[in-house]
């Protein structure tokens, strides 16, 4: 029996979001929010949280600075459960990442401070550790500068051990969506882009076209559509879920959630079907509270909302 269900390399920061913004942001003015939230952050550690929160056995591996915001997204994910015994803290002038999120009604724009998270590299890794587990999954495939050349050479040594494996790009902030990601890809058991970003790596403004050209390539293609749910395709067949409708907070982390949701029921052999909608059922209850993990770490909060929503499931 392996250690982990899931073991996950990546980013670990924090997120700073601010409403009420005004939608222009003029020169040389102070300007007010009305509410902000300091979150865990990080694709990669939102899954990882989630992922615990759930019920799974989870190994984390990253790089963060020797500074405050480091450590308090090492304790956010230690407090879960998450095994962050492998995660590097690295004195020097470059810091924990940061994301502020300035949140409009319906959209958003991200600043990131790339910090740790674009030195996370090769040599931060222990394979060993990583492969003691059922399932490995990366995100932020384009903000991890460093480790990008080695990506695919990861990949390939954890499936020879036996592990299955998933990878979410997420958003490629040169929008040039390459960076060898063709040559990942034929490793990967599940790839979890949405729709603009199924487009954009296949190189196409039809979706269709995307997701044939991906599903040639990945066993099976899981796209998230926002509020319309998600979707998966395997070979020829395609599996659907509608989205539960849910009174949202903001979308901050709901496709990394999705992504967990998924993923806790996919490493326990259910249907696709079954993971698509607590992929849904996941990325609902995140958009709930502030931010990606706030809704699973109110424990009453996250039991309430999944039992209520557990027949809906069963249904689905």
């Amino acid at each position: 029996m392996p250690r982990f269900d899931v073991t996950i390399a990546g980013e670990l920061n924090m997120d700073l979001i601010l409403y009420g913004l005004p939608a222009e942001l003029p020169p040389e003015r102070e300007l007010l929010a009305d509410r902000m939230m300091l979150t865990l952050g990080g694709s990669s550690a939102i899954v990882a949280h989630n992922l615990a929160a759930l019920g799974s056995r989870v190994g984390y591996q990253s790089r963060i600075g020797d500074d405050q915001m480091g450590k308090l997204s090492l304790e956010r994910l230690s407090e879960i459960g998450v095994d962050v015994s492998h995660v590097r803290q690295i004195p020097g002038p470059i810091k924990s990442g940061l994301s502020i999120i300035l949140q409009r009604d319906g959209w958003r724009n991200i600043l990131t401070y790339s910090g740790t998270i674009a030195e996370l590299t090769w040599t931060d890794l222990d394979l060993d550790y990583l492969a003691d587990s059922r399932h490995f999954h990366l995100c932020s495939f384009y903000l991890q500068t460093a480790l990008q050349p080695h990506v695919a050479g990861i990949f390939k040594s954890l499936k020879k051990k036996g592990l299955t494996t998933s990878l979410d790009t997420n958003d490629d902030p040169e929008d040039r969506w390459d960076g060898g990601l063709r040559d990942v890809l034929p490793h990967l058991d599940v790839f979890f882009p949405n729709a603009r970003e199924a487009r954009r790596i296949a190189g196409t403004d039809d979706l269709e076209v995307a997701i044939k050209f991906l599903a040639d390539i990945v066993p099976v293609v899981v796209i998230k559509l926002g509020h319309e749910g998600a979707m998966a395709q395997r070979g020829k067949e395609r599996f659907f879920s509608p989205a539960f409708r849910v009174e949202a907070i903001d979308a901050v982390g709901a496709g990394d959630s999705f992504d967990a949701g998924f993923l806790h029921e996919f490493i326990q052999g259910a249907d696709f079907t079954t993971c698509l909608s607590a992929g849904n059922r996941a990325g609902a209850l995140s958009a709930t509270r502030a931010g990606g993990t706030e809704a699973f770490r109110d424990s009453a909060h996250r039991i309430e909302f999944l039992r209520k929503h557990e027949l809906a499931l069963a249904q689905k």
